[in-house]
């Protein structure tokens, strides 16, 4: 593995060199250039870890180049050099994704500190990236991936792995989209029938009597055009389990069948006359609300109690948000390797269209919606223009609620409101502090506590609670 690089961009020949020999003298690697052009051109080799560069250069100046390196290499940290350094200035610096700001004359103890900060930054967000692939490998399931780090996605993601080992039916409750079929196969995975088969059915895609068929099987003269025995799902996942997705969409004639395949662990073949016994783990999906159904005579309930003894509610996207950059680069991944292209990420701005939108619906939206713009992107990073319109011109997401599960700790029910309110402010912590009805200093100090165990560039509070 290459050495991170410090890439130093003056265009001052001799400050440029000055610059360079002092980071060469701490043992660090150095590239320089004259320019913003030349810098575009060198910031694309991947050892480039962080850039120096002085804020007033003629044609491109230095927030300028600040500006354009966070859309071509936002993993990239950014230092400016000034003589001109004003409060203005480094306010503005800061906002367009500057790391820190040194002003001249340059004291090389200063300069080499910030440097040396930056990668210690750069180095803490490599190793939680690397953690997120971790816990998304972890997650693998069926050759997917079950991504999040979310509260709502911890708590189900604890339950499924409670549920899994016995033999417990279990219902899954959600949106459409929200991925309850992966849901469904992390309970398969994490359960001791790992190693049997795993057997799905959408009971809302198959016409009553064809969905009988297939998940009890058809003995040989059942019916015109059953020439031979046809083992149904049930007993294919004998051993295993057998998901039943929509299963609120399941006939009334089915299901009482189905009740006695649950109650007496045995099936009867259509046409036959002889019972089959069956070894299967039932785990049921269902967008509906089932109470609902049996009150109003479409779903039996005594099914309805059989399946539900361990419930499951797999959350919307809108109760995961802090997922969806995850999410959104976990697909890229795959739909860039499917496609054969070389894409490191997102835009900021790209970044910000995905996580302000409604996501109605949910997962399955945001994986087409990335897919989409994988096939069409040009560049090496999507930008937001390569999302559907639907995305960009769509809702934006529920700024009036957030959605926070029973039992979430009162420190990380705080940490999120913070947060999402932060997030509708567009980073403004004075109009935040003022919808939340606590001081600004409150945000600010809740904010460097966060980051204390992080890159230490915590905000400093303003001297008053009326700016930002």
């Amino acid at each position: 593995m290459t050495s991170p690089t410090v890439l130093v961009v003056d265009d001052d020949r001799a400050n440029l060199d000055s610059v360079s020999r002092i980071f060469q003298r701490e043992n660090m690697a150095t590239l320089s250039a004259a320019n913003g052009t030349e810098a575009l051109d060198l910031l694309r080799r991947p050892e480039v870890a962080v850039m120096v560069t002085d804020l007033m250069m003629p044609n491109m100046d230095g927030q300028e180049l600040l500006r354009a390196a966070r859309a071509i290499r936002p993993d990239v940290e950014v230092v400016l050099m000034t003589a001109y350094g004003t409060v203005e200035t480094a306010v503005a610096a800061m906002k367009d994704g500057a790391y820190d700001f040194i002003t001249k004359p340059l004291k090389r103890h200063a300069l080499v500190k910030a440097v040396q900060k930056a990668l210690e930054k750069r180095a803490l967000v490599a190793e939680n990236q690397s953690l997120k692939a971790k816990l998304a490998e972890i997650s693998a399931v069926g050759g997917r991936s079950m991504v999040g780090q979310s509260p709502a996605f911890r708590a189900m993601l604890d339950t499924i792995r409670q549920a899994a080992p016995s033999t417990a039916t279990v219902l899954l409750l959600g949106e459409s989209g929200t991925g309850k079929e992966l849901a469904a196969r992390s309970v398969h995975e994490y359960s001791n029938r790992a190693k049997g088969p795993f057997v799905a059915v959408n009971c809302g895609a198959l016409p009553e009597n064809i969905l009988e068929a297939e998940l009890f099987g058809v003995e040989r003269g059942a019916f015109t055009g059953a020439v031979a025995r046809r083992e149904g799902r049930f007993e294919r996942a004998s051993g295993g389990t057998l998901f039943l997705d929509e299963v609120g969409e399941m006939p009334l004639s089915a299901q009482v069948k189905l009740l006695r395949a649950l109650a007496e662990g045995e099936i009867e073949r259509l046409g036959g006359t002889q019972t089959v016994k069956v070894d299967v783990r039932l785990v049921a999906a269902t967008n509906k609300d089932l109470q609902k159904e049996v009150a109003e005579g479409r779903f039996r309930e005594d099914l309805y109690y059989r399946l539900n003894v361990v419930e499951i509610r797999v959350p919307a996207l809108a109760s995961r948000r802090e997922d969806i950059p995850l999410l959104a680069d976990a697909f890229l991944r795959r739909f860039a390797a499917k496609n054969g292209k070389v894409l490191r990420g997102f835009s900021q701005d790209a970044l910000n269209v995905l996580e302000n939108y409604a996501w109605p619906g949910n997962v399955r939206e945001l994986e087409h919606a990335v897919e989409r713009a994988v096939v069409l992107a040009r560049g090496e990073v999507l930008e937001a223009s390569d999302l559907p319109e639907s995305v960009r011109k769509g809702p934006l997401g529920s700024a009036g609620q957030l959605i926070i599960p029973i039992g979430t700790p009162m420190e990380e029910v705080e940490r999120r409101v913070i947060h999402e309110t932060l997030r509708h402010t567009r980073g403004d912590k004075t109009l935040a502090a003022r919808l939340l009805g606590i001081a600004a200093r409150t945000i600010y100090r809740k904010l460097e506590r966060e980051q204390s165990t992080g890159d230490g560039s915590a905000p400093q509070p303003p001297a008053s609670d009326t700016g930002d």
